[in-house]
């Protein structure tokens, strides 16, 4: 079997994942997935899809990410290991998207607007 390649995207992260059979390796940006992401919350957010489909052992994944802080990161590679894992079988898209692990989510930090303090927040008002 070859090499899947999909893509996952979370806020400004963009995460472009290899999967191949294996023995359950996961390497992000040439360092282990315990060395990179040393939060054990952050480790689960990456390993959800294939421990929900329980193919944890089976396949080994290779991620580039860039982009975005670690938790941003940690999602977007979830999405594209949920994307490969369907491209692999399409059996694994309904528990998948039950979990809500095949939707983008595309919320996006808003704009500062000109004349505002924030993107939303306004000068304070003075009266006198």
């Amino acid at each position: 079997m070859e090499i899947i390649n999909t893509i996952g995207r979370r806020k400004t992260s963009v995460a472009r994942v290899y999967v191949k059979p294996g023995n359950g390796h996961i390497i992000v940006n040439e360092r282990e997935l315990k060395d990179y992401f040393p939060s054990e919350i952050l480790q689960t957010t990456v390993k959800q899809a294939l421990t929900l489909v329980k193919l944890e052992g089976s396949y080994d994944v290779n991620v580039s990410v860039e982009g975005g802080g670690t938790k941003g990161q940690a999602e977007a590679i979830r999405l594209g290991i949920a994307r490969a894992l369907v491209t692999i079988n399409n059996e694994n898209r309904p528990a998948l998207r039950k979990e809500g692990l095949m939707t983008r989510d595309s919320r996006m930090v808003e704009r500062k607007k000109p004349g505002r303090r924030k993107a939303r927040r306004k000068f304070q008002f003075s009266k006198r």
